[in-house]
């Protein structure tokens, strides 16, 4: 038994399991907080080619990838604007031939 409260039912009962707390008189589980050490890391974000990309970045295409819901194509060695690192599955946002997109780091090289 620890002295955290739980969230759902306010009893102090919790049982403490390696990864998440468990209330002993409702049954609600959470995980528990990371240190403050790991909250703090920085995401790294690889190219194709395993060069790390940062906010600034201009790269270009490593293959011709079809836009869904348009009827473009970017072709190989299109150049972006600056990149911005964002969160999510696409990490890349970015500008090619006038469109704002969303792009996976897989198919883009950087450009030195």
């Amino acid at each position: 038994m620890s002295q955290i409260d739980c969230p759902v039912c306010g009893m102090n009962e919790i049982l403490n399991h390696p990864s998440l707390y468990e209330c002993v008189t409702c049954g609600h589980e959470w995980e528990k907080e990371a240190p403050a050490q790991e909250a703090e890391a920085d995401r790294i974000v690889k190219d194709a080619y395993g060069n790390i990309l940062a906010d600034g970045d201009t790269v270009a295409m490593i293959k011709d990838l079809k836009l869904g819901g348009t009827s473009k194509t970017l072709k190989t060695g299109t150049k972006s604007k600056p990149i911005r690192l964002v969160d999510g599955d696409h990490e890349i946002s970015c500008k090619m031939d006038g469109l704002a997109i969303a792009l996976k780091a897989m198919y883009v090289k950087k450009v030195m």
